[in-house]
């Protein structure tokens, strides 16, 4: 199943790649592609920055409110039982 998911992921980043360099280059023109290489590898990073810190935001916020010493912490039920 995990080279299933790499096989699918791979191909769709090639079939990205060949589009954005399809789409912006014009009949005559040179294409640049550190330039375009560089502009997806931004884009792409701005997303994935933007992801992490969501993520990440989300994590210290079900931290800081589900901690012990929180003043509205009530036990579950399963907590302070004797086995």
């Amino acid at each position: 199943m995990r080279y299933i998911v790499g096989t699918f992921v791979v191909m769709t980043v090639m079939f990205t790649v060949n589009v954005v360099f399809a789409a912006t280059a014009e009949p005559g023109e040179y294409l640049d592609r550190r330039v375009e290489i560089w502009n997806l590898f931004f884009r792409m990073m701005v997303v994935a920055i933007t992801i992490g810190a969501v993520v990440s935001g989300t994590i210290i916020w079900l931290i800081w409110r589900f901690r012990e010493s929180h003043p509205n912490a009530k036990p579950t039920k399963y907590e302070g039982t004797d086995w």
